[in-house]
C-alpha cells in the first residue's frame, strides 16, 4: 500500500525546516475537507505518513504549509504583507499503490517542490 509524505527544506537557513504548520487537504468536486494537520519535527519531516493503507485515495489535494509564520519564528527579514505566507501545493494522486512524497524546499522569497517516491 502507498503512502503520502513531506518534508520541509529551509534553503535561506541551510538546515530543515522544523516546526512548520501543515495542513492537508482533499479536493472532491467542489469540496475542499481537511483532511489532517501536522507540524514538521526536527529534521523537517512529519512523524508519520500524512496517509497510507486504505486512507490514501486517488484525488486531488492541497498541502498547505505556513512557511510565513516559521521564518518569522526564525527572525528573518519578513515584509507586511509577507511575500510568501501559507504555501500550498496542489497535486494528484493517480495510484494509491504507490509512494508519494511532496516536499517543499523554500526561503521567504522563493519555494520549488517535486514528486520524490
Amino acid at each position: 500500500m502507498g503512502k503520502l509524505s513531506t518534508h520541509v527544506l529551509d534553503t535561506a537557513h541551510g538546515w530543515p525546516g522544523a516546526g512548520v504548520k501543515i495542513e492537508l487537504f482533499r479536493l472532491d468536486g467542489g469540496d475542499r475537507r481537511l483532511v489532517k494537520q501536522d507540524e514538521t519535527n526536527k529534521d523537517g519531516r512529519c512523524n508519520a505518513p500524512l496517509l497510507e493503507g486504505d486512507a490514501l485515495l486517488a484525488g486531488q489535494y492541497e498541502l498547505v504549509f505556513h512557511a510565513g509564520d516559521y521564518f518569522a519564528a526564525q527572525g528573518a527579514p519578513m515584509t507586511e504583507p509577507r511575500f510568501l505566507d501559507r504555501i500550498t501545493i496542489a497535486f494528484g494522486i493517480a495510484d494509491p499503490s504507490q509512494n508519494y512524497h511532496v516536499p517543499l524546499v523554500v526561503t521567504p522569497w522563493s519555494y520549488s517542490t517535486y514528486r520524490g517516491s
